[in-house]
């Protein structure tokens, strides 16, 4: 790849990570101020902060190695950079996916009115479990570190041991340890929540499809601002169906396929990885009332500024 490419790319990147530590940085300070001023948290605003927490510590820890890993790829394989930025990355990571689920989960108990006996009783109980299931999601989280970190010191050790059985050289070794334990270990510890959120997403999808069209039908006219709100919620849960299947697919693809920093499509790739986290947040910002409207007043106190 040409080299202004590859530059634009690498600013392509970093303006990605910095737009969305601002807009994951802005939700949890609008909800912790809101939840300062009222003394208590609602169950979405619980999941909102946490995932806005999350992301945004990702968007650090992954902008930070990703240029470390480019600038310093050396040090970063042979010293405990490997290990460091690593362990806060796969707990990072988990966690963001399981807050992401839980709160696909929510909106699907919120939103949609199904009558089966196991969905009137996830729709009781579910808001009351929210705090336990964030807690559960960083413990989960923790024990996925752990394994990873395992299997990123074991190719530390490698590294310098260089004795394998087989007659194996070093990179084989550590491509065998890629695919047959970094490989499945990613794909089962991201299927679980990937999966709840797919079913949940899929019941909610279901259920504003139908109710949309009951409302197009009944409505007097197209410009119904309920039938527009609800026009509206589709296509916002719509984009987080897309943009957290394609996190999980780049996660997983990552996973079995290695890119040094020197690849032409590393940097691409990183676009790719962490476009979802940044994207969607900027669509909770603008989905959610009480957000979109500090959103819109900070609009004008900078176009205030500017112009004068």
């Amino acid at each position: 790849m040409k080299p202004g490419l590859t530059a634009f790319f690498i600013l392509l990147f970093a303006l990605l990570c910095v737009l969305g530590i601002l807009a994951n940085g802005f939700i949890v300070l609008v909800l912790s101020r809101e939840w300062m001023r009222s003394g208590r948290l609602l169950p979405s605003d619980m999941i909102l902060i946490s995932l806005g927490a999350s992301r945004f510590c990702l968007q650090w820890v992954g902008m930070v190695r990703n240029f470390y890993f480019f600038l310093h790829l050396v040090e970063y394989c042979r010293g405990t950079a490997w290990q460091f930025f690593g362990l806060h990355w796969d707990f990072l990571n988990s966690a963001t996916f399981w807050f992401g689920t839980w709160l696909s989960v929510l909106f699907c108990v919120k939103i949609a009115t199904f009558t089966h006996p196991t969905f009137l009783w996830l729709k009781w109980r579910f808001p009351g479990s929210v705090p336990w299931l964030l807690l559960g999601s960083l413990l989960v989280a923790f024990i996925v570190t752990l394994l990873f970190f395992w299997g990123n010191y074991s190719m530390y050790q490698g590294f310098f041991i260089r004795k394998f059985s087989g007659n194996m050289t070093y990179e084989q070794w550590s491509r065998r340890l890629e695919i047959y334990y970094f490989l499945p270990l990613k794909f089962i510890t991201l299927s679980i929540p990937c999966s709840i959120f797919l079913i949940s997403i899929a019941l909610l999808i279901t259920f504003l499809r139908r109710h949309t069209r009951r409302m197009w039908h009944n409505a007097h006219s197209l410009q119904d601002s309920s039938t527009q709100a609800l026009t509206s919620a589709l296509r916002s849960i719509i984009s987080f169906l897309v943009l957290y299947v394609m996190s999980f697919v780049s996660l997983v693809i990552d996973a079995a396929l290695f890119l040094s920093s020197d690849s032409d499509w590393y940097w691409p790739w990183q676009i790719l990885t962490y476009l979802g986290t940044s994207v969607h947040s900027f669509i909770l910002i603008l989905s959610n009332l009480r957000l979109r409207r500090v959103f819109r007043q900070l609009l004008l106190l900078a176009r205030g500024f500017w112009v004068a």
